[in-house]
């Protein structure tokens, strides 16, 4: 795969359109200046009066493998009418996946992407207004910093492998590093975009609010700020993260986020705009004032949470060197305890687990993740299973 230098990258990124590129800042990882959006505030669906509650006791049951033979796959979205596109951490490709047959249509190579460590094509995401604009998002690692671009996708294009136009750079300066580069983007239900990133191993850079390191972000789909984050002119919406790699949001509207522990603790977050997460001062729950405990936590072993969906009133997260999935039934009251305590299901059946994404009704998507060059490789890997689930 071609690696290309971040001369040409940037000549790249500027000849498509939508005016993403006025507010980044330069390839050396300096945060970018930002403009505060002028676009009106977007409405945000009202939750449900009263949500009813999930089963304290849940069940999994893989109802069939829709592919194999994924190379490294990463970050999966869902495309109108229920095909997917998965992301190739190491090849730096999207492929579509038909939600019927499996069959797998390579889309294009995204230019740029430096693969390395836990570094490449990480999160994808399908813009909220695709019918209209074809637009798709991906989160990779350059030779130089990590960054958010958009692509548009010619569906009715004949040239496998040349169907994604060149990427429009939206966000650019989120630290690089060889471990914690979080990765996961997804649209939330006030159709703005949101970025898990990590802090690159340089523990700091979690409390910095000037670095885009260890944060959430979020930001309009040409990667604004907007009014209604914590500071007006900063797309970081959360902080003191170790290394975010799950989002997701619930049926009251609520942003729900997994993080990796070093030693002791990984966490799923509740996530509050403004909110301090604690690392490096806190891992796991504290109770040290100033930081938001985790709702729940699990030692490194048992999770090294990766991808999290809600389903049936439960987060779903995937656990990599846990190898295991894991439900967290939620009180649907914003509280700080789960209903009832985490269940996991699939323990060391398929592997490494990476990628979750609710399917419709009980369904879910499952990607494993055993050709990342730490998982032990089994006949078919990797795949996409569909799951019930309740």
């Amino acid at each position: 795969m071609a690696v290309l230098a971040a001369g040409s990258l940037a000549l790249s990124t500027g000849c498509s359109s939508g005016g993403g590129s006025g507010s980044m800042a330069g390839v050396d990882g300096t945060p970018p200046v930002a403009r505060s959006s002028a676009a009106p505030k977007p409405s945000v669906p009202k939750p449900s009066a009263s949500p009813s509650l999930p089963p304290v006791k849940g069940s999994v049951k893989v109802v069939s493998t829709l592919t194999e033979g994924l190379e490294s796959p990463w970050g999966l979205a869902e495309l109108p009418g229920g095909d997917l596109l998965v992301s190739s951490r190491d090849k730096g490709t999207i492929t579509r996946i038909d939600a019927k047959t499996g069959e797998k249509t390579l889309l294009g190579e995204v230019p740029g992407v430096s693969p390395g460590g836990e570094g490449g094509l990480l999160g994808i995401a399908v813009s909220p207004t695709y019918g209209t604009d074809h637009m798709v998002y991906a989160y990779f690692t350059t030779a130089s910093d990590n960054r958010i671009a958009r692509m548009q996708y010619d569906e009715n294009g004949t040239t496998p492998g040349r169907l994604l136009g060149a990427p429009d750079t939206i966000l650019r300066g989120i630290p690089k590093g060889s471990i914690h580069n979080g990765g996961r983007i997804a649209f939330g239900p006030d159709h703005m975009l949101y970025a898990g990133t990590g802090e690159t191993g340089d523990d700091g850079l979690a409390q910095d609010k000037k670095s885009l390191a260890g944060k959430i972000l979020r930001m309009t789909p040409d990667g604004q700020p907007l009014h209604g984050n914590p500071e007006a002119d900063s797309v970081v919406y959360s902080y003191g993260h170790r290394n975010v790699q799950g989002l997701a949001w619930d049926g009251q509207g609520q942003l729900w986020a997994s993080e990796f522990g070093q030693d002791t603790w990984d966490e799923l977050n509740r996530i509050e705009p403004g909110g301090n997460y604690g690392w490096p001062k806190a891992e796991g729950k504290a109770g040290k004032r100033g930081f938001i405990d985790p709702v729940a936590q699990w030692k490194t072993s048992e999770a090294s949470p990766s991808g999290i969906a809600f389903v049936k009133g439960s987060i779903w997260m995937a656990g990599l060197r846990g190898k295991r999935l894991w439900r967290i039934p939620l009180s649907g009251s914003g509280g700080k305890e789960p209903l009832a305590a985490p269940q996991s299901f699939l323990e060391g059946k398929y592997g490494r687990l990476r990628t979750v994404l609710a399917a419709g009704g009980d369904k879910l998507w499952l990607v494993t993740s055993n050709t990342d060059t730490r998982g032990a490789l089994k006949p078919g890997d990797d795949r996409i299973l569909v799951l019930a689930v309740r």
